[in-house]
């Protein structure tokens, strides 16, 4: 089941009393309809992960049809002077795959600690963002803490699942069932190849893209999956009786771990199939990598 309605067009009416930050909603906004819904699978790839389906009721939204840009964080920066946790800590973590310093234990042997990493040069030092790419290397409070500038908020998980089944019922992707592979059919910017020792870039990306790339949705949004990764709001909870489960939980909850949507460019079905619109992930909310971004929701006034 789709979400009921589906979209109601861009931009929408302007409230009698704008809330604060209102000016800076973007005008392509797509206001999508609320109902009862379901969201998750019956059939889970990745079933440690709480794909379970489940039905939940939403209420009316408008979302971005593109991730938050560097261009668009860069406003955020310049008129706040706020400084990431990245910025702050001094460091973060790059896709390195064959050597540097290491990462935190828990991380996959090709992520790096790299010193000067951060949202203005994502791979450290002598890097720089793309203006027009999404903004990575940004935690799930930076993320926050500008959605409360731009008189928004990050997405629960289901109005993201809503927003990327596009009014399809039930589909595996945002644009259907059919699986792309490492040559033919590339509608989303993930890995071709190897992973992680060798990336075609059959899709012309070997890394993020601009936000508008690819074809959208039939809500009109670019990149639900792939590309980078997006920051929900809730806790990263796993749905599921399982003992095993259940500790997991227990762990998430200890380290504040959040919920990540949607896969990157990082993705390939051999090793992280994720890039489905019902795979999940969490990571502490303090981490700040080169393949996570974000992107908003406004209420209506």
């Amino acid at each position: 089941m789709s979400c009921c309605g589906g979209i109601t067009g861009h931009g929408g009416t302007t409230p009698p009393t704008p809330p604060p930050g209102w000016a800076l909603r973007p005008s392509r906004l797509v206001t999508i309809q609320g109902g009862r819904i379901r969201i998750g699978t019956d059939h889970p790839l990745l079933p440690q992960d709480g794909e379970a389906a489940r039905e939940v009721t939403l209420k009316p939204f408008a979302i971005d049809p593109h991730a938050v840009t560097t261009a668009w964080f860069a406003e955020f920066a310049a008129a706040t002077s706020y400084r990431t946790e990245a910025e702050r800590f001094g460091w973060s973590l790059v896709f390195t795959p064959g050597g540097g310093p290491a990462g935190p234990l828990s991380a996959p042997s090709w992520w790096r600690r790299v010193d000067g990493a951060d949202w203005r040069h994502p791979q450290g030092p002598g890097s720089e963002a793309s203006p027009d790419h999404p903004v990575t290397q940004i935690s799930w409070h930076d993320a926050n803490a500008f959605a409360a500038w731009a008189g928004g908020r990050l997405p629960t998980e289901a109005e993201w699942e809503c927003a990327a089944a596009g009014g399809l019922p039930t589909p595996r992707y945002p644009w259907g069932d059919a699986e792309p592979d490492d040559s033919t059919f590339l509608p989303c910017n993930i890995w071709q190849g190897s992973f992680p020792t060798s990336n075609t870039a059959a899709d012309g990306h070997a890394g993020t893209a601009p936000v508008h790339s690819y074809a959208p949705n039939g809500f009109g949004l670019h990149n639900m999956v792939g590309n980078t990764w997006e920051w929900c709001a809730e806790l990263f909870h796993i749905r599921s009786i399982s003992p095993a489960a259940k500790r997991r939980n227990r762990t998430a909850q200890e380290r504040n771990m959040r919920l990540l949507k949607g896969g990157s460019h990082l993705c390939h079905r051999s090793y992280c199939h994720r890039y489905r619109i019902a795979a999940r992930t969490g990571v502490d909310a303090d981490s700040a990598t080169t393949h996570v971004g974000f992107r908003l929701v406004f209420d209506p006034a």
